[in-house]
């Protein structure tokens, strides 16, 4: 499967930097280039390609406004001298933002995350909503809670606590072992005390994302992983 690929961007060298690194990358195809927002528009009122590199500031028609103006929206990743528009760029759920000169390593790891897109089925598998485990609760007692309702599991140093959308519980078992229980694809460790859900997180900012209205801190060792994780899902 090859992915789509459109350049717009006034700065002509610009242009010809991302056209070389395309070619070095197997698994895309450029189909056009553009040097003015403006002059795009007709071929996306046709044409829908699966990543879009798009510069911010260029004259009449600016990136983030020929972006709003889409109706089927491409995976954004945004190219540009100026890193101060990158909250704006993420609001609008771009997939990366690329602040120039681009080092071909950071652009190669941003056109992977648009190739692992492509790659990942568009429904999800309903199989997920079922998926549960048992939780011994006390001595007597196992509880029965499905992995799409936990928020958060939070480390109580030999037990745990799991936050789940109506109730906590409390069991006697390791945060690391428990996340290791856990499918990958849904969860990961943000801290030495936290393991989340990748689907209940509702706003990364900084060190820190919020689940459920309460933020939580990303550990240092773990923040490039966790950022990559979450812009990636």
């Amino acid at each position: 499967m090859s992915l789509k690929c459109a350049i717009i961007d006034d700065e002509p060298l610009a242009v010809d930097i991302i056209k070389n690194y395309l070619k070095q990358i197997k698994g895309v195809e450029l189909v056009a280039s553009f040097n003015s927002a403006l002059d795009s528009l007709e071929f996306f009122q046709q044409n829908q390609v699966d990543l879009l590199f798009l510069d911010i500031n260029m004259p009449v028609l600016d990136g983030y406004s020929f972006l709003k103006s889409l109706a089927n929206k491409p995976q954004v990743i945004i190219t540009t001298a100026h890193e101060e528009y990158a909250v704006q760029g993420y609001e609008l759920e771009i997939l990366d933002y690329l602040v120039k000169p681009i080092p071909f390593p950071r652009f190669l790891q941003a056109v992977n995350k648009g190739i692992r897109k492509l790659e990942k089925p568009k429904e999800e598998d309903s199989s997920w909503r079922e998926k549960h485990l048992f939780l011994k609760i006390n001595k007597k007692k196992m509880k029965k809670v499905y992995l799409d309702d936990i928020l958060l599991i939070e480390s109580l140093k030999d037990y745990i606590k799991i936050i789940t959308k109506d109730k906590d519980y409390v069991i006697h078992q390791t945060l690391s072992s428990f996340t290791e229980s856990l499918p990958k694809e849904h969860f990961i460790r943000i801290h030495r005390s936290y393991t989340v859900s990748l689907d209940k997180v509702d706003t990364l900012e900084g060190n820190s994302l919020e689940i459920d209205g309460k933020r939580y801190v990303i550990g240092r060792s773990y923040l490039n992983d966790v950022k990559d994780t979450i812009l990636d899902s």
